[in-house]
């Protein structure tokens, strides 16, 4: 089916974000993953072509770009070639952290960081995850104690995408024991803050060119100037972007299982068994179509919020249901389309494993899928809907 969603413009971005991607990214990926990391100069040179940050204005260095279409033609680009590393660290930086220095920014803030939020001279990460905690945002310790005219900030934070290569992180603080959820506040802490400290580059199952850290903070002093609005607000601030940062997943999650397909799709159509091609077996061509059926459904309702979105319309229900259906259908295509494999599909030389392995954290990261069928059947309790 026609997308309906994109205009010519849009169409002519995504030819050349991907003929970037494969001149310049996915040649390079292969060893980036190998090393654990991207380097920090690739985000450079994504920002100086003008793919960082649109949505700033252009008196700031950014586009002026105000339509989340484009954002999300990066991601599918990026995914659908199965280069999950770099594509974490992008729409962490552009859907995640962005938004938050749009709405939440004073004039000075803006003026100080925007400009290289766009041309890749600063690369943004969220802190939330705590070891103790993961989706309860009401749970975080780390703390921040007004001293005149700073915070002093004491606690720990884990799981943090782009964690080694950010130069401005946003902090989740506890600003008042008082009360879980007005007791929280935004900071930002800059790279090279003493007493801000950077832990290992945490291994993981899959994405392995991401650098996930650890962020440890010892009395590190972080000027009032460095909040992003009201002390106090950050629970709000946390829950009124989760919204757009799980579209972007789901966004992510359905390219991802369309390159998977893709992928398995060319593999099926040459490799031969029992006297033919794998593509010729019944069982094999029930389960592409069964990922083919899937992926077209889920894009559909994943437009439908993106639209939605871009006109300030998106709830929190449907951007829920959104990631919860569209990051379970990347793990069933994943596996399945890897099944189709045989032996080979868990070879690393083969894209698929990666895929899989990749498509792991999805169900988790942004909220676990559980958080998500909650807020689903809360919904669906109060409203009867």
């Amino acid at each position: 089916m026609r997308r309906r969603i994109f205009q010519p413009e849009h169409e002519d971005f995504r030819a050349a974000v991907r003929r970037y991607l494969e001149a310049e990214i996915a040649p390079h990926y292969p060893e980036w993953e190998r090393a654990g990391i991207i380097p920090r100069e690739v985000f450079r040179d994504v920002g100086e072509r003008g793919y960082l940050a649109p949505q700033v204005p252009e008196e700031l260095g950014g586009a002026g770009v105000d339509d989340l279409r484009f954002n999300a033609i990066l991601a599918e680009e990026i995914f659908r070639l199965g280069l999950t590393g770099f594509g974490s660290g992008v729409t962490v930086h552009n859907d995640v952290c962005l938004p938050y220095f749009l709405a939440y920014g004073d004039a000075e803030q803006q003026r100080r960081w925007l400009p290289g939020l766009v041309d890749g001279g600063l690369l943004a990460a969220i802190a939330m995850t705590e070891p103790g905690t993961g989706s309860d945002l009401a749970a975080i310790a780390t703390s921040a104690v007004r001293d005149g005219d700073e915070y002093v900030v004491d606690g720990s934070k884990t799981f943090i995408t782009n964690g080694i290569n950010a130069d401005l992180v946003i902090v989740a603080v506890r600003t008042d024991r008082a009360d879980a959820h007005r007791g929280l506040s935004l900071l930002v802490v800059e790279r090279g803050m003493p007493g801000f400290e950077r832990g290992r580059n945490l291994e993981k199952v899959g994405i392995h060119s991401q650098d996930t850290a650890e962020l440890f903070f010892d009395q590190v002093r972080v000027p009032v100037a460095n909040r992003l609005g009201p002390e106090g607000a950050g629970f709000a601030q946390l829950t009124g972007n989760l919204a757009q940062e799980r579209i972007s997943i789901a966004v992510s999650a359905v390219a991802a299982a369309r390159g998977a397909l893709a992928t398995t799709l060319e593999y099926t159509r040459d490799r031969r068994a029992f006297g033919g091609r794998i593509a010729d077996l019944q069982s094999a061509r029930f389960t592409l179509a069964e990922a083919a059926a899937e992926i077209e459904v889920n894009q559909s309702f994943v437009d439908s919020c993106l639209i939605a979105l871009n006109a300030g319309e998106l709830t929190a229900v449907d951007a829920a249901i959104a990631k919860l259906q569209a990051t379970e259908l990347q793990g069933r295509v994943a596996d399945r389309c890897l099944q189709l494999h045989g032996g080979y599909g868990y070879m690393l030389e083969y894209p698929i494993s990666r895929a899989w392995a990749d498509a792991r954290v999805s169900r988790i990261y942004g909220g676990a899928n559980e958080i998500m069928k909650e807020i689903i059947g809360r919904d669906l309790v109060r409203s009867g809907r």
